[in-house]
This record gives structure tokens, C-alpha cells and sequence, in this order.
């Protein structure tokens, strides 16, 4: 197979490192540029990165010696690349206008940022739960202008821990979730060595979390109307987000009433056999079981059930009965690779197979 030439756009910082540890053996893509801030331009990757290397694993042989580009030089990024991944980190609204600059240069974005998942005619997708909503990027490219330029994004990393389980539960008629979100460090970019405050410590606010945390599933739950996704209005969703003391992995702990109540067993039936467009595709990232339940009652942990199917995985447990609403459980995801660069991976496969990038 002819792997399709892929850029990586923010490629020093912790997500972007994270795509490239994912990218350097894939089946269908090749890295062929990496893109950064101006200050990086010129220098090889492994110049560029120096010490802020933040992955467990070494960086990958074939990307240290690699020229990093300008991430503002469109035009020589897209002569070297059949499309882009982006995480970069910059103003939103500067973000916002890169993303949709690639994109009318007819280089397709997938992008891990925040900027535009409330454009209109912009998917936002985890794609077992609502590939449908591709079917938009027609009209965004009508927008455009494009043929084949276009933008997707993934959710923020935080909704990955519990919308995953309550997806196969709205049958049931889902009326009020309760979600308070145990999240790990590195979804703020960090690491121990450089945010030592964290140790020993709990932060009981994240900027800008609560709302992304409520308001985010329901635009997954939405459906495409006139060429654009219009979010659904239920069920009432209410967060609070922590940052924790953890590397990798965000916790969820839930609570869900229902216009239906289901039995247990229905719960954990739909929850083992709820599967998508990757599973049936076979993609290369897409984990065999979307949704892992274990019944001890100190599962999941972030520390050992993160890396489920290479932290593609989804994990719950701890499903019972509550004194107030119909159920509680605990659910859990790996931030940075489900959550981030993984799930980002996994649109792109699934934009691939369906003939987006064509």
C-alpha cells in the first residue's frame, strides 16, 4: 500500500509528540513534515524538542533529524503533505484561522484543538459514536469553497471517560447526568518535573473544563440538519472537573437517571457488545472492545487500566444502584491517546477508508 504523506502541525508540544509516537509505524500513513512555531523553524526535531521530551517511550529514530517547517508557511507545508494533523497551542481565535487557511488550501485538517468544534459544519467525533456526522464536512467544504480542503475535530479529552458508556443508555431515555472528572496532568501539557506543585495535590478548578465537560456531549448526540450539526437539548448534564495527581488517564465518576429504567444486565450487555464504524473497519487503532467492564470494585485505575488496546480502550466499573439516582459507575480513558492524539489518529483512519482524503 502507498502510505498517504501526513504533516504534523505543533509537532514539539506534548499532543504533537504524542502523534508522532503513534504515527512512526501506521499502516496508512507516512509522516513527511513537521511544522512548528517560528522560533523552531530551521532546526532539526531533535533540536527543536531539546529537553521537553515528554513521552514514556524514546523519540522515534526517523524524526530527529527532520527540518521542522513553520507552521505559518502553508504553502510549504502542503507541498510536502496529503493533509495535516494540528495541535498546536495558540490563541483560539488564531487557531481558528490557520485551521481553516490549510483547509481552503486544499489540505485537509484534523485537529486535535478546541477552536472549531462549535463551527457549525465542523464534525466533531468519536468515531464509534457518530461517524454520521462526516456526512457535514459536503456542506463545510461548500462553504469554503474547497474540493477537497476541509476540517475535523476531536472532543475534548475529558467527555472520553464517560460519553463512550452513556451512548448505548440514551435508548433508556437518559434524563440528568452528574459527572465529576478526576483529570491527569498531562492534560494540561505537564509533567511532574515541570509542575512539581502537583504532587501531593489536588486542584479543584480547570479553566474552561465544566462547560466543554457539559456541553460537548450533546453536540456528539446531535444530528446534521441543513449542512450543519445541530446539538441535541438532553439530557441535562452537570460537571465538575479536578485535576488530580496523575500522569495519564482521566476518572469519571457518573451518576444517570432514566426515563426508563434499565436492569443492570441490560446496562452491562449494552455496554459489551456497543461497537462502530472502527471495529467493523478493522482500523488500525480502533480498540476490538470499545468498552472494557470489570467487575472488582477497585476497577478501573488509571495506572493499570489505561493502556487498554493501546489506550484506545474505554473502562468501566463499580455499575450499581444510588439512593438518588438510578445508577452510579466509574469510567475511565487514556487523555492523551483516546482522548488526544489517538482518537485524532482514528478520525483521520476512518476519514481515509471513506474516502475523504480522496
Amino acid at each position: 500500500m502507498n502510505k498517504m504523506k501526513v504533516g504534523v502541525i505543533g509537532a514539539t508540544g506534548m499532543v504533537g509528540q504524542r502523534f508522532l509516537t503513534l504515527l512512526a509505524d501506521q499502516p496508512y500513513f507516512e509522516v513527511s513534515v513537521l511544522a512548528a512555531s517560528a522560533r523552531s523553524a530551521g532546526k532539526t526535531y531533535s533540536e527543536a524538542v531539546g529537553e521537553r521530551w515528554k513521552m514514556s517511550v524514546p523519540m522515534p529514530e526517523q524524526f530527529k533529524n527532520m527540518t521542522v517547517l513553520d507552521a505559518a508557511n502553508i504553502g510549504e507545508v502542503g507541498e510536502k503533505c496529503s493533509f495535516v494533523f494540528c495541535a498546536v497551542d495558540m490563541k483560539k481565535d488564531e487557531i481558528k484561522a490557520l485551521e481553516e487557511a490549510y483547509a481552503k488550501a486544499e489540505i485537509p485538517v484534523v485537529s486535535n484543538n478546541s477552536a472549531n468544534r462549535w463551527t457549525p459544519d465542523v464534525p466533531m467525533v468519536i468515531p464509534e459514536i457518530n461517524d454520521g456526522h462526516l456526512e457535514v464536512i459536503a456542506a463545510q467544504r461548500k462553504r469554503l469553497g474547497t474540493k477537497r480542503g476541509f476540517i475535523a475535530v476531536k472532543p475534548n479529552c475529558s467527555i472520553q471517560s464517560y460519553v463512550p458508556a452513556l451512548t448505548p443508555l440514551l435508548k433508556y431515555g437518559i434524563k440528568e447526568v452528574v459527572a465529576t472528572t478526576y483529570q491527569a496532568i498531562s492534560g494540561a501539557g505537564k509533567t511532574f518535573r515541570e509542575w512539581p506543585e502537583m504532587i501531593d495535590n489536588v486542584i479543584p478548578y480547570i479553566g474552561g473544563e465544566e462547560e466543554k465537560s457539559e456541553q460537548e456531549p450533546l453536540r456528539v448526540w446531535g444530528k446534521v440538519e441543513n449542512g450543519e450539526i445541530v446539538k441535541a437539548d438532553a439530557p441535562l448534564i452537570t460537571t465538575q472537573c479536578i485535576r488530580v495527581p496523575v500522569t495519564d488517564g482521566h476518572t469519571a465518576a457518573v451518576f444517570v437517571r432514566f426515563e426508563n429504567k434499565p436492569t443492570r444486565e441490560e446496562i452491562l450487555d449494552a455496554w459489551k457488545n456497543f461497537s462502530g464504524k472502527p471495529q467493523e473497519l478493522k482500523l488500525p487503532h480502533a480498540p476490538e472492545q470499545f468498552i472494557t467492564y470489570f467487575e472488582e470494585d477497585n476497577r478501573p485505575q488509571a495506572k493499570i487500566d489505561r493502556d487498554i488496546y493501546g489506550g484506545m480502550g474505554v473502562t468501566v466499573g463499580r455499575l450499581r444502584e444510588d439512593t438518588l439516582f438510578d445508577y452510579k459507575f466509574v469510567g475511565l480513558s487514556h487523555n492523551t491517546l483516546r482522548g488526544a492524539a489517538g482518537g485524532a489518529v482514528l478520525i483521520a483512519e476512518l476519514l481515509y477508508r471513506e474516502g475523504y482524503f480522496n
